[in-house]
């Protein structure tokens, strides 16, 4: 892992969180309606880095005056853009070894889809997804049913890629559609679903357990800002998942390892609601845009979307 080689690639650091901001809304920004794939549908099927998808969602849930927030319970525009980036052979996250197959991983606030665990969990050793456990059922189901997917990108040597159609024909011969058999008897030595609310749960190794890591080489979020109110609880909880790298004890002989990367994306909305989040964020973190020439087509800002990589300050003093 090679931090020195992921700043090198993703130019300056961000010193003026205001100039950031002008920046990216001084240009006209696509209405995404509000950034719903399909806020109608109960099940989507979705295409990542070739591999067919079927995502079940809630239109209900996210129709509902439940307190503690709805936006998780349907798939936003951002997210099987960035999945699909994360996943892509030119990431300049693999490229500089940030994630990697001894990669521990955690997402925060996935949402009931999954879809970027489900893309990235094959090409690290570990990954935790979490969101508020309103979720679960769902992030369960999700992975349960798409359980041959990801599978068979572990193993994609044997040539064999499952269709949305073939699933969706051997899903109808079983019935019920869904059981609640816990995603670790599924994968449990790569992915799986934790709660974790912002404002009440605290990040500590227990998280990862059981498992063979005790921090995190990174930390991801996917259009998890929306409203001021949040951006507290959230950059914490970015600060003290990241801060668990720092407290591993690991024996001399192996020496330093690289401080934890968080990396947020997040569709362009409100500059308001941005450039709150991106003073608090640059509080606890050294900040940087991933440059467009790093970025997919459909992932830069022209088409309403950024994403911003973080290291902790204390972080970069060790």
């Amino acid at each position: 892992m090679d931090l020195g080689g992921l700043t090198g690639l993703l130019g300056p650091e961000i010193d003026d969180p205001d100039e950031e901001t002008f920046m990216l809304f001084s240009h006209d920004i696509p209405s995404q309606n509000l950034g719903f794939v399909d806020s109608r549908a109960s099940i989507l099927e979705l295409t990542i880095a070739g591999r067919d998808l079927t995502i079940h969602q809630s239109p209900s849930v996210l129709s509902s005056n439940r307190a503690g927030g709805t936006t998780g319970a349907v798939v936003w525009k951002i997210t099987p853009l960035f999945a699909e980036w994360l996943v892509s052979a030119d990431n300049i996250l693999s490229k500089s070894g940030i994630i990697s197959s001894s990669s521990a991983v955690l997402e925060l606030g996935c949402g009931i889809s999954g879809i970027v665990g489900l893309a990235l969990s094959p090409q690290v050793s570990q990954y935790i997804l979490s969101d508020q456990a309103y979720v679960a059922r769902l992030v369960e189901q999700n992975l349960t049913e798409n359980s041959e997917v990801f599978s068979a990108a572990s193993h994609s040597h044997h040539g064999h890629k499952p269709s949305s159609k073939s699933r969706r024909a051997k899903a109808s011969n079983h019935q019920p559609r869904y059981s609640p058999s816990p995603v670790s008897q599924l994968r449990p030595d790569r992915i799986r679903f934790t709660p974790l609310d912002w404002e009440s749960d605290a990040v500590t190794p227990s998280i990862l357990q059981p498992g063979p890591s005790s921090s995190f080489d990174a930390v991801l979020a996917c259009d998890c800002i929306y409203n001021e109110a949040l951006i507290p609880p959230f950059v914490q909880t970015c600060a003290d998942a990241c801060r668990l790298r720092a407290r591993e004890e690991v024996p001399n002989e192996a020496g330093p390892r690289q401080p934890c990367v968080c990396v947020v994306a997040q569709q362009l909305r409100d500059p308001g609601v941005f450039e709150a989040w991106i003073e608090r964020f640059a509080q606890d973190f050294h900040v940087w845009r991933v440059p467009h020439e790093a970025l997919p087509g459909q992932l830069r800002p022209e088409k309403g979307f950024v994403v911003h990589v973080g290291v902790l300050r204390e972080s970069s003093s060790r």
